[in-house]
C-alpha cells in the first residue's frame, strides 16, 4: 500500500492508511493549506474543492490585488504566519537584526522516506521502514534566509499522524526564534466540538475537564519547567454528541516534559485552530548561520469510536512505538516502597526486616526511598550528596543490596538528581551550579534548589554518581523524583542574550542524563516521579516506561486520577500501589480488597509496612500478589475500556480485554452506599466476542459475550436495608474485580 499519495499537478499531499486520511496542499501564494483530517476517504486527483476561498468580509485583507477572495484570514492553513492578512495566532515568530519577522515562507520541495526519522536529543515515537511512512515539506523565506522543514509521519497500523518542525538558518547572520510550534491545524465546525483536557494539582492530578468551544482562545499550558501536575500536554476535540465509544474525536499529545502550550483558537468563521508546542513565554533561541533547531513532536490521533477509541490508539501506539525494549514486553516486578512505612526513620536492620516480610508475601522488588544518602534525616539537607548515610547504613548500599538479593528480591533506589540542598557538600563545592542569579533572592521549594541541567558538567557529574551506584549495588530499579518546579530561571553558564534558551536546554540536559543511563543500563527499570504525577508525559515514558501516577494513594481518589490518566496513557505505565489505612493523604479508611482492586489496574505494588499487618491481611496480600502475577500480562497487553466515569456518578467501572478477546478483567467501584438503588444491578461490558461463552471468576456461571455487552454482567446483590441475609456487598467504598475467561 502507498501511504503517501501526491497529486503533483495540484500540489496536494494525501497521507492515508485505510483508517484515516490527512490531506493538505500548496496554496497559490506558496504557503500550505489544510484540506482534511478524519476518516479515510478515497484518493482522487484533485481535492481543491475542499478549500473554500469565497467568504471574505469587507474588513478582510486579501493576499493578491486581483483576487479578493484569497484571504489568509479565511483559508484553513497548516502552518500559519502573522502579517499577511491572518490575524489569528501564528505558528512561528522570528526576528533578525535587520528587523525581518519571518512571514514569507513558501513551498520549495518535498521528500518521502520510509519509517520515521529520529529527533536528535529528543524523545519521540519510533518506527521501522515497514511500520510508518514520512514526508518532509521544505519551505523557505529568502528574505530571512531560513529554511523550514515540516515532517509528517503516518503509522501504518494506527490512526496516528505525528508532526514536528525544524528550522535551519541558511544565511550567515543570526536568527532569533521567539515561537516555533510543533504543529498547527485548522479544523472546521468548531461550534460542534467540545474541548477536553486534564487538569489538577498535587495529589489530584489529571482530572477530566470538558468545555464547549466558543469564539476566543482556549488553552492549557505550563511555564513551570515541567509538564506539571496542573495541566497535562494533551487536548482533544470531540463532537458534542460523541461518547466514550461513539463518534469523532481528535486528540493531540506533546512528547515533551517542560514548558508547553496547547491552544484552540475559535475564529469568527467557526474554524478551530489547534496549536501545540514549546511555550513561547521567556523563550528566545539564537540560531547561528547553518545551525538548526528541532522541535519536539506532537502525536495527533483521530477516532471515529469516541473518546475510548482515541485512548486505545494512544495506548497501543505508546506501548509499541514509544516505550522501548526490554520494558515494552517485560513483566514489571511487584514492588514494595519503604516511604510510607518508615519515612526518614530507618536503618539497615529495619529495612531488611521489611524486605524479608515482603518477600514472604511474594513481592519481588524492594525500593529504598528518600533518606539513604549524605546526612539526610529530613527534607532540609543532603540532596546532591549521593553517597551513603553512614549513620543509617554503616555497611553501605552494597551490603544492603546483597541482603535484599539473598531474600530473592531485586533492589531499587530513589534519586532526586535534579535538585540540591543548600545544606550539602555539593552546594558548598559548586554554588554556581544552581539555577538563579547570584547575589539575588532565591525561591525555595521543599527546602531545595534546582541544579542547572543546561550545563554539561552537571549532567556528567550526576551520571558518574548514579552509574557508580548502579554498578556496585546490582540495582534493578530507579525511582527518579523531581519535587519542585523551576523558579528564578537563570543559568550562570549562559550569556544574558541566551537566557531565553534556558528552559529548553534544561530539559535537554534531563533527557541526556536519562539517555546515558538507560543506554548503559537497559535492564534497569526507571520510574519517573515529580512530586507524584507532576511530569507524567510521553517524553518521560520514552525513558521511564512507568510513572508514579500521584503521591495520593487513596483508593477512592485514585479512581479519578487513574481514570483521567487513562484518557491518554497506557494502564501499564501507571505506578499504582496498595497503601496503609487510614490513608496518609486523606485519612480515609478503605478495605485492603478495595485498595488492591483499584491498584490492579496499573503497575501493582505496596506502600506500607508489612511488619504491622495482621495475619489476616498478610494472607489477603499473598492472594493479591498471586492474582496480579497471573494477570499482569493482560494488564500490560490488553485493550482498556472505560465503562462508568467517576466524574459523572457515584460508580466507576473499567475493564481490560485481551487482544484475542478470550479473557478480561473488570473493575467495578461504588464510593458511597445508597439505599434501594433505582437501576438494575448490571454492568454493561465492552470489547468482548459476541459468540464466546465466558466463565466469571472461576465459577460455573457462564455468559455469552453478546449478553454481557448488550444486557450486562449481573452484579452481586447489594444491601438495601432489608435484605441482610441475601446481600453480598454493601456500605461505602465497595469494589469488585471480575475475571472473565472464554
Amino acid at each position: 500500500m502507498n501511504y503517501i499519495l501526491i497529486n503533483e499537478q495540484t500540489k496536494e499531499f494525501h497521507l492515508t492508511n485505510g483508517n484515516i486520511s490527512y490531506i493538505f496542499n500548496v496554496l497559490k501564494n506558496g504557503s500550505l493549506g489544510q484540506l482534511y483530517f478524519g476518516k479515510a476517504i478515497k484518493h482522487r486527483t484533485d481535492f481543491s474543492h475542499f478549500q473554500r476561498t469565497d467568504i471574505p468580509t469587507a474588513a478582510s485583507c486579501h493576499y493578491f490585488q486581483d483576487d479578493p477572495a484569497f484571504s489568509l484570514e479565511t483559508i484553513r492553513q497548516e502552518y500559519p504566519v502573522y502579517g499577511k492578512g491572518d490575524f489569528r495566532d501564528a505558528a512561528i515568530e522570528l526576528e533578525t537584526n535587520e528587523g525581518r519577522i519571518g512571514n514569507g515562507f513558501i513551498y520549495k520541495s518535498y521528500e518521502i522516506s520510509q519509517g520515521k526519522p529520529n529527533l536528535k536529543g529528543l524523545p519521540a515515537t519510533y518506527a521501522k521502514e515497514n511500520e510508518a511512512s514520512s514526508i518532509t515539506i521544505t519551505l523557505i523565506d529568502e528574505k530571512v534566509q531560513a529554511e523550514l522543514q515540516l515532517t509528517y509521519t503516518i503509522f501504518h497500523d494506527f490512526s496516528v499522524i505525528t508532526r514536528s518542525v525544524a528550522l535551519r538558518n541558511s544565511g550567515s547572520n543570526p536568527i532569533y526564534i521567539k515561537k516555533l510550534m510543533s504543529s498547527s491545524i485548522d479544523l472546521p465546525d468548531a461550534a460542534d466540538l467540545r474541548m477536553i483536557h486534564l487538569a489538577g494539582t498535587w495529589s489530584r492530578e489529571r482530572h477530566l475537564e470538558k468545555r464547549d468551544l466558543v469564539p476566543g482562545i482556549h488553552s492549557v499550558a505550563s511555564i513551570r519547567g515541567a509538564s506539571s501536575h496542573h495541566h497535562n500536554p494533551f487536548i482533544a476535540l470531540m463532537r458534542k454528541d460523541a461518547t466514550e465509544h461513539d463518534n469523532e474525536v481528535y486528540g493531540f499529545n506533546f512528547v515533551y516534559s517542560s514548558n508547553f502550550l496547547g491552544q484552540v483558537e475559535v475564529d469568527h468563521y467557526d474554524t478551530a485552530r489547534v496549536m501545540m508546542g514549546i511555550h513561547p513565554h521567556q523563550f528566545k533561541w539564537q540560531l547561528e548561520g547553518e545551525d538548526s533547531f528541532q522541535t519536539p513532536e506532537v502525536v495527533m490521533v483521530y477516532s471515529e469510536n469516541g473518546l475510548n477509541g482515541m485512548s486505545q490508539t494512544f495506548h497501543n501506539l505508546y506501548k509499541n512505538q514509544l516505550i522501548r525494549d526490554p520494558w515494552k514486553t517485560e513483566d514489571r516486578p511487584i514492588l514494595i516502597n519503604n516511604w510510607e512505612a518508615t519515612y526518614f526513620d530507618f536503618n539497615e536492620e529495619k529495612l531488611v526486616n521489611i524486605a524479608k516480610s515482603a518477600s514472604e508475601l511474594g513481592i519481588e522488588l524492594f525500593v529504598l526511598d528518600d533518606g539513604w544518602f549524605g546526612k539526610r534525616n529530613d527534607d532540609t539537607s543532603s540532596l546532591g550528596d549521593w553517597f551513603e548515610n553512614e549513620e543509617k547504613l554503616p555497611d553501605g548500599l552494597t551490603s544492603l543490596s546483597e541482603k535484599i538479593n539473598k531474600l530473592g528480591m531485586e533492589f531499587g533506589l530513589w534519586f532526586e538528581p535534579e535538585m540540591v540542598s543548600p545544606n550539602s557538600l555539593l552546594f558548598e563545592t559548586h554554588p554556581d551550579w544552581i539555577i538563579g542569579r547570584p547575589q539575588e533572592h532565591l525561591t525555595f521549594g521543599r527546602n531545595q534548589l534546582v541544579l542547572d541541567f543546561s550545563r554539561e558538567e552537571v549532567v556528567e557529574y550526576l551520571y558518574e554518581k548514579m552509574a557508580t551506584i548502579i554498578k556496585r549495588t546490582n540495582l534493578s530499579y530507579i525511582k527518579w523524583d523531581m519535587n519542585r518546579n523551576i523558579t528564578d530561571a537563570f543559568s550562570n553558564a549562559l550569556s544574558y542574550e541566551k537566557q531565553g534558551e534556558f528552559f529548553h536546554r534544561y530539559i535537554l540536559g534531563v533527557y541526556t542524563l536519562y539517555d546515558k543511563l538507560t543506554s548503559e543500563f537497559p535492564t534497569v527499570l526507571f520510574e519517573s516521579c515529580a512530586g507524584g504525577g507532576g511530569r507524567f508525559d510521553p517524553g518521560m515514558l520514552y525513558y521511564a516506561p512507568q510513572a508514579w501516577t500521584s503521591d495520593d494513594t487513596d483508593a477512592v481518589e485514585r479512581l479519578k486520577i487513574q481514570y483521567g490518566t487513562s484518557i491518554v496513557y497506557p494502564i501499564y505505565s501507571m505506578g499504582s500501589h496498595v497503601s496503609a489505612a487510614p490513608n496518609h493523604q486523606t485519612l480515609r479508611s478503605t478495605s485492603i480488597e478495595t485498595r488492591a482492586n483499584t491498584a490492579y489496574f496499573g503497575t501493582f505494588g505496596y506502600e506500607l509496612n508489612p511488619l504491622e499487618l495482621s495475619d489476616e491481611d498478610r494472607n489477603v496480600i499473598k492472594v493479591q500478589v498471586e492474582f496480579y502475577k497471573t494477570h499482569r500480562n493482560l494488564v500490560r497487553d490488553g485493550n482498556f475500556y472505560r465503562l462508568q466515569s467517576p466524574f459523572e456518578q457515584n460508580e466507576t467501572a473499567w475493564m481490560i480485554v485481551s487482544k484475542d478477546k478470550k479473557e478480561a478483567l473488570v473493575g467495578y467501584y461504588k464510593v458511597l452506599a445508597t439505599p434501594t438503588t433505582k437501576k438494575h444491578q448490571v454492568l454493561t461490558l465492552k470489547g468482548l466476542d459476541e459468540s464466546i461463552s465466558y466463565t466469571i471468576n472461576g465459577t460455573e456461571d457462564i455468559y455469552y459475550g453478546d449478553e454481557l455487552m448488550y444486557r450486562g454482567l449481573p452484579l452481586s446483590v447489594e444491601f438495601n436495608g432489608a435484605n441482610g441475609q441475601h446481600a453480598e456487598r454493601g456500605g461505602d467504598y465497595q469494589s469488585i474485580v471480575y475475571y472473565l475467561k472464554g
